[in-house]
């Protein structure tokens, strides 16, 4: 196996270097070259990007067909149980064992983690509670609904205490309310007990409200990594704004004053100013066609648009 010498970040919780997984001719993964900060980090993608390949590379479920991957510093092929000692994992589909009931599942895997028998009973109780499943940890999972599966397996992820959390699609299956939920639950996790947090998902909206950092890949490539605002595609003034007026002389005076973006039927939509402009400009545009400015409010950059400007960018 070739091993790549790109320097890795030491410090970084998971930093992957000319990381590269083929099946036979599939290209899952070619040369992604990222280090993931601490705190709450997006792996996202569309269907097919790599994302669940680049999980079990790092997890050492996958072997490398070059690069490298390094968990805290410590190299992920040579160190397998060590680093697998530092993550917690809640996959994406159930994986339960029959018959088991939600604490003798989470004991169960306190066990497999490394924990004493008595020390996992005791950290089964304690993440069971944090993850909101109260009496019902004592029945059989067979009757449970798919919001008490995924607390469950998020109980599974953090009963050995692990620095690192993998979570795929936390919130699969989850009700409006459960998936609020849940999300609460990994906010704290990241922002208030210390945990650094790997959250793969598809539901751009649920990792925006957990994470400010992301990493997008696209056919096995890395198309984007770093803070969500510095992945948009500059740093314009943007707008969300509402005009009633001739539409085509909006749409020219807009032009004129080197504005962009798209409005609706009602005349409602998000705006980009030219770098370094005031918000007069959209007030001339506005007065030139013969239109009202009724709304002007700043338009904060969204993970939406961030991502995908990345896709677009590398299509």
């Amino acid at each position: 196996m070739e091993v790549a010498q790109a320097t890795v970040d030491p410090t970084a919780p998971v930093a992957l270097s000319k990381l590269t997984v083929h099946y036979g001719p599939v290209r899952a993964l070619e040369g992604v070259d990222v280090a993931l900060p601490c705190g709450a980090v997006g792996l996202l993608g569309p269907n097919g990007a790599g994302k669940s390949t680049a999980l079990k590379a790092i997890l050492g479920f996958v072997r490398p067909t070059a690069g490298r991957v390094e968990v805290y510093g410590l190299d992920a092929a040579r160190h397998r149980r060590a680093v697998r000692r530092r993550i917690g994992y809640l996959p994406e589909r159930d994986t339960h064992l029959t018959g088991l009931t939600g604490f003798q599942a989470v004991a169960f895997a306190g066990e497999l983690s490394g924990l004493p028998r008595r020390e996992a009973r005791l950290r089964a109780h304690e993440v069971l509670q944090y993850a909101g499943l109260g009496e019902a940890r004592y029945r059989a999972m067979s009757g449970y609904s798919a919001g008490m599966r995924q607390r469950v397996k998020l109980a599974q992820a953090l009963v050995h205490d692990p620095p690192l959390l993998f979570l795929d699609e936390p919130t699969n299956g989850l009700d409006p309310e459960g998936r609020q939920e849940m999300l609460h639950l990994i906010r704290e996790l990241a922002r208030h007990h210390g945990k650094d947090v790997i959250l793969s998902t598809h539901i751009l909206h649920d990792a925006e409200s957990v994470v400010d950092w992301v990493a997008i890949l696209h056919a096995g490539r890395l198309v984007g990594a770093g803070p969500i605002r510095q992945l948009l595609p500059s740093p314009r003034p943007t707008y969300r704004v509402g005009l009633t007026g001739p539409t085509e002389a909006v749409r020219a005076a807009l032009a004129r004053h080197g504005i962009t973006g798209e409005l609706d039927a009602r005349g409602e939509g998000v705006l980009s100013l030219p770098e370094g402009s005031a918000e007069d400009r959209l007030f001339r545009a506005a007065a030139e066609a013969g239109a009202r400015l009724w709304r002007l409010k700043p338009h904060e950059p969204t993970l939406e648009a961030a991502f995908f400007h990345a896709l677009d960018v590398h299509p």
